[in-house]
């Protein structure tokens, strides 16, 4: 298991200094909040890209192109 480059053992020890700073009764209340906020970041990451996928999916709004501005028209047209 490797999440972000720290392996197993680093976060174990990570786990052990923060059970040491924070006390085993906060510590759920860390860990609830944590997995709140990373809940919030994924989900919000989700609706960005569905909406830069829908944007790409789109075809473009150009302006009509009936006619060139530069165009010349033949006489009587």
């Amino acid at each position: 298991m490797n999440v972000f480059g720290v392996g197993l053992p680093e976060m174990a020890v990570i786990g052990a200094v923060a059970l040491l700073v924070f006390g085993p009764k906060r510590l759920p209340e860390l860990g609830k909040t944590l997995g709140k906020t990373l809940k919030g970041f994924q989900s919000a990451s989700k609706e960005f890209e569905r909406e830069i996928n829908k944007a790409m999916a789109e075809p473009e709004a150009l302006p009509s192109t009936d006619q060139q501005p530069n165009e010349e028209r033949p006489p009587g047209a």
